[in-house]
């Protein structure tokens, strides 16, 4: 199929109109009218639909949408990269994938980190539940993915070479002015009368085993599409959260966090492809080590992934809470990320 044709269709989808697709492409109405007709005719259906204000994608240009809009994106990729190689420009972009709570403000930093040490290297980040991102890192997608063990946990898969980094502890997002916030670490049976708000399984799961270890049942009464409105919901009081601790320091101003006594915590581990590792992999791997303990660590829990010890907080920031300018891994505010961007398995 002629590509040019299938950005014709992308274009009039965004705008809306022929004629502004038209004037955008620098054709004539009739000859866009002419390109889609001809799409529609090789596909044998139909793509668009008149209304009052224009031209919307029928449900099946709904789904040749998002598929092209895949496909173009590949293909910008593959001419840039052929170009790059005859220019002598470095070689493919590191493909970084992260879960959104690790895409706050660890990964960011590492990154930066890295390209302080190595120089200029061109990068992508892509949030993303664990599972989804284990899936891109086996299919090649992906040259690096940081995910986390939380329910329902990691495969064991042969293709990927797995590095444990530390274990984030989990703390309660409150409001400011919470008559918990400020307060040392507490008891959950201290938060029992309160509503919570979650937003995946995962986290879900976390809480209740926290609850039930402590003989109380959580109140969730709150569901949340994603991370951001799972703090939503808590800056307007109406809820608190069990988050991941490596949020803190990309908190919102108008939340803080309370420790939680024995708290559950998830660990943080690295997925690299075994055949075809990029160059950049393994140095960023190390800037992520650094950032949970100096030096890394090995997986201490494959292959079975069987309960460990818990090791000491990795240095990072006060649960109960800290700017910036305090906090090594942090520093890269929630808000910065795309909400499309964020999936939502939020850990």
């Amino acid at each position: 199929m002629d590509l040019t044709v299938w950005r014709t269709f992308v274009t009039v989808c965004r705008l809306g109109s022929l004629s502004a697709a038209a004037a955008e492409l620098h054709h004539t109405q009739s000859a866009v009218s002419r390109q889609i007709a001809g799409l529609e005719q090789q596909l044998g259906v139909a793509l668009l639909e008149r209304h009052a204000r224009g031209v919307r994608p029928t449900p099946a240009g709904e789904v040749f949408h998002r598929h092209a809009l895949s496909v173009l994106s590949e293909a910008h990729r593959a001419v840039r990269a052929a170009r790059d190689m005859r220019d002598g420009a470095p070689g493919r972009p590191l493909a970084v994938g992260a879960t959104p709570s690790l895409a706050a403000g660890i990964v960011p930093e590492a990154i930066r980190a890295l390209l302080e040490r190595a120089g200029p290297v061109r990068w992508s980040l892509l949030p993303g539940p664990s599972a989804r991102l284990h899936d891109r890192v086996t299919a090649g997608d992906l040259d690096i993915a940081v995910v986390t063990d939380a329910p329902p946990g990691l495969p064991q898969d042969p293709r990927v070479d797995r590095r444990f980094l530390g274990l984030d502890e989990m703390v309660v997002a409150v409001p400011v002015g919470h008559p918990q916030a400020g307060r040392g670490p507490v008891h959950m049976r201290a938060l029992a009368d309160q509503i919570w708000v979650e937003d995946n399984d995962g986290s879900e799961a976390l809480l209740r085993r926290q609850a039930a270890r402590a003989g109380v049942s959580p109140r969730i009464d709150l569901a949340a599409a994603d991370l951001l409105g799972k703090l939503a919901l808590v800056a307007t009081g109406h809820a608190i959260a069990l988050i991941p601790g490596v949020l803190v320091c990309a908190l919102r101003a108008d939340v803080t966090t309370v420790a939680l006594v024995d708290p559950p915590a998830r660990g943080i581990y690295t997925l690299t492809p075994r055949r075809g590792p990029h160059p950049s992999a393994a140095p960023l791997r190390d800037q992520l080590a650094t950032a949970f303990a100096p030096g890394g660590r090995d997986d201490p829990r494959a292959p079975d992934l069987p309960a460990s010890p818990r090791p000491d907080r990795p240095d990072s920031c006060d649960p109960g809470g800290c700017g910036p300018d305090s906090c090594g891994p942090g520093g890269v505010s929630l808000d910065s990320l795309s909400p499309e961007g964020l999936s939502p398995d939020s850990l």
